[in-house]
């Protein structure tokens, strides 16, 4: 294929995408509203920008931010803070936030990210095993839905205590669960064990719909900043966001038990977090776009991919699958060679920690490990998955694949 003829294939999947990137955009003018709305009911101002030291008594900054996380998400309260590490930290506050020796959790999307599997089940680590909280998972059907009849069962025939709902697919050949999805579901579970309470692992879903998990009856949802909300430009920090008699418990963890969001400092500007999530509805918007043309490019070219091209992306995440090994490396080298960080380095897979199976990472990005900014990375297993995801500017999507499909082609 000649350098004419991929341009011609990438012009050719942005008109195929027309409606869709008009429904794309349409959502994120409305999330981009709901922002705006939130720092102005806040009174957002410069003074939330400074820092704090010490214990952080009264951070101004801390605590607007957290409010203004709370009325995007329609939440009672949230805890938003750069000393949460990653979207598996806020996982882990929230679940040794609210489980007790002897409690249940129920996970019915199947295995949650590797990097939990340490979290739930590890031992003598300090995970929740060591604890004596019991774990259970549903697995997803052969087509990757929650099984609703066993979930159903599982919750008569005994006491779970919370259940955890992973909206993305993580390493797996499955499509994000909707918020039309997760909405029954926590219909469902609330019908059957109302006093359960319901996590959604909310990472790479924020501002992909008009409607996030709480607003559907979530009881609490966590990220990550170096995700979607914090627009490429937060440098670190996640959140949680939920009704306020839960964040209380899950401060004390965050914290420790009579500190709760009292404290905690940070000597730096708070204008990156302000202004990433200020950004973030069209960042999102054009993950989306890029992760449609891709899919099309790649589909005609004969590769499966997941989701549908057809189809709006439920989570900025594209699976892309490759026949051997070879290939998917050849694609995830393709992919940091169009980065504008690093594009002059050649990643191999390396044993990651937190990880069954060697990974190969494309992560040219400003923030390390951002995946709201244009990344991919495999675990070296067959199927031969490769995950791409992000993408701040369209036109930067457009580049990086235009550059992949070089490589495929010469």
């Amino acid at each position: 294929m000649t350098l004419l003829n991929i341009d011609e294939l990438i012009k050719t999947a942005e008109i195929e995408s027309k409606n869709l990137f008009e429904q794309i955009e349409e959502t994120a003018l409305f999330n981009q509203k709901k922002v705006l709305d939130s720092f102005r009911k806040h009174r957002v101002s410069p003074m939330h920008f400074s820092h704090s030291t010490g214990y952080g008594y009264d951070d101004i900054g801390r605590d607007t931010l957290s409010k203004v996380f709370s009325s995007i998400f329609k939440t009672e309260s949230s805890i938003v803070s750069p000393l949460i590490t990653s979207g598996t930290h806020a996982i882990s506050i929230a679940l040794f936030g609210l489980l007790r020796p002897y409690n249940s959790l129920l996970c019915i999307t199947g295995n949650p990210y590797d990097t939990l599997e340490n979290v739930i089940n590890g031992d003598n680590n300090g995970s929740l095993k060591d604890y004596l909280i019991n774990y259970k998972q549903i697995e997803l059907d052969s087509n990757g839905n929650i099984q609703i009849d066993l979930v159903n069962k599982y919750l008569v025939d005994n006491a779970i205590d919370v259940v955890l709902i992973t909206r993305s697919e993580g390493y797996s050949w499955r499509e994000a669960l909707s918020i039309d999805e997760i909405e029954i579901i926590i219909r469902n579970i609330k019908q059957k064990s109302p006093k359960t309470v319901i996590i959604v692992d909310n990472c790479y879903g924020e501002f992909v719909d008009k409607r996030e998990p709480s607003e559907v009856g979530a009881d609490i949802i966590v990220g990550s900043l170096i995700k979607n909300p914090g627009g490429g430009i937060a440098p670190t920090g996640g959140y949680i966001a939920g009704k306020e008699s839960l964040i209380k418990k899950i401060a004390s963890r965050f914290t420790c038990p009579g500190l709760g969001l009292e404290v905690g400092s940070y000597f730096s500007s708070y204008i990156p977090y302000y202004q990433g999530l200020f950004l973030a509805p069209t960042h999102v918007s054009n993950s989306l776009k890029g992760s449609i043309i891709s899919a099309k490019c790649f589909k005609k070219l004969g590769f499966e991919v997941n989701p549908d091209p057809e189809t709006i992306p439920k989570d900025i995440i594209r699976a892309i699958k490759f026949l051997n090994k070879d290939l998917l490396i050849k694609f995830i080298q393709s992919i940091q060679y169009s980065s504008p960080v690093d594009s002059h380095v050649t990643p191999y897979p390396w044993d990651m920690p937190g990880y069954e199976d060697q990974v190969i990472m494309a992560a040219g990005t400003f923030i390390q490990g951002s995946s709201i900014e244009l990344s991919s990375d495999a675990p070296i297993k067959e199927p031969y998955i490769a995950y791409l995801q992000g993408g701040l500017t369209y036109e930067h999507y457009k580049i990086a694949l235009n550059e992949s499909l070089r490589f495929f082609c010469s």
